[in-house]
Parts: structure tokens; sequence; C-alpha cells
């Protein structure tokens, strides 16, 4: 039997947010009341979940972030210290654009990784496995286990869904240490073998 969510008594969930089973949400966090998040989440100090916020299953969002409206995690999704989101893609105070019509969507797939510091602008997938490094800022779409980091991000390697460097040989075969395969094709798109 799953546990019911938690939240710190410092933090504000607000009423009609939809919080799985067994989530934790830590001190001074805000949820508001039309955030959907699933279960066995974590929360950490100070983070900020907006309406229209979509967030699967156990994910885990480190101290420090805001997810505004337009992002979307999927599943097993890790966010480090104080990365940023971004759902606008010309903020103007003098002409704001402060509804829904205005924001972007940014999609984070199954068993992505943000760096700490790092931060996504709005528009962009980071797809299945990908890993952002600490202090990259990614402006366009990450694919499948690619590894990215600088600024602008740029590809730097691929890694494994468990975290480990793949090493390509001459026909785009990579084994992991737990014999896992994987397969990276003529257009340099890497997928998971079996």
């Amino acid at each position: 039997m799953e546990k019911p969510a938690y939240s710190h008594p410092t933090a504000i969930v607000d009423e009609g947010a939809q919080i799985g089973e067994g989530t934790k949400i830590w001190h001074f966090s805000h949820v508001y009341p039309k955030a959907v998040i699933g279960k066995n989440c974590v929360f950490g100090q100070n983070t900020m979940v907006m309406n229209g916020v979509r967030i699967g299953d156990y994910c885990k969002i480190q101290n420090n972030v805001s997810l505004y409206e337009g992002v979307i995690l999927e599943d097993y999704v890790f966010c480090g210290p104080s990365m940023v989101f971004t759902n606008v893609t010309t903020p103007r105070c003098l002409f704001p654009r402060n509804t829904s019509a205005d924001y972007v969507t940014t999609l984070v797939k199954r068993g992505a990784s943000i760096g700490a510091n790092a931060t996504i602008v709005c528009g962009v997938t980071l797809h299945e496995c990908a890993f952002v490094a600490a202090g990259a800022v990614v402006t366009k779409d990450v694919p499948p286990y690619a590894m990215v980091a600088g600024v602008p991000a740029k590809l730097i390697g691929h890694m494994c869904e468990r975290g480990e460097r793949l090493a390509f040989d001459a026909q785009g075969e990579a084994t992991t240490t737990y014999d896992q395969k994987y397969h990276k094709d003529a257009k340099g798109l890497v997928s998971k073998v079996g």
C-alpha cells in the first residue's frame, strides 16, 4: 500500500492541486491549484509548481527550482538544484506575456537529467535519458541518451539510462558494464537495443 502524499508545514499546496501517493513536498515550496504531480516524487526546499504543469511519477526536483506553466515532465526526471525553466520566448514588462496562450511548451521525457544551474529555454524537448550538464544553456532539442554541456549547450557524448558514458565502435554499437546494448544510427541518434 502506498503512503499518502506529504507536505511540510511551511509548504503551500493550493486546493485543487493533484498530488500522487508517496510524493513529498518540502520546506517553503508552493504548488498551485491546477498543477498535476505523479506519485513518489520529491520536491526539495523552495520549489514552485505553477498551474498547468504536469509531472510524472518518481521525479526528483531539487531545491530552488520553479516549474512554470508549459513545463511537462515525464517519469523519472531529475532537476538539479537551482536549474531554470522558462516559458516565454520574448518577455517584456511593458508588454506582458502572461496568459496560457503566451506560454511555450517544454517537454522533458522519461529518465532525463538536468544538472545544477542549467537553463532550459522554452519550446525544447529533452528526449529519453538526455543528460544536461551543470550550468548548460539548452536552446534546442536534446536527442535520446545525448549528453550536452556549455553555453549554448552542445553534444559532448552519449550516456546510457543508468548514467554510464557510452563508447561506440565503428559499427555504432556500445555495450555497458551491465551488458545493455545501444546502437547509434547514421544520423547519430542513439537507441537502446532489446
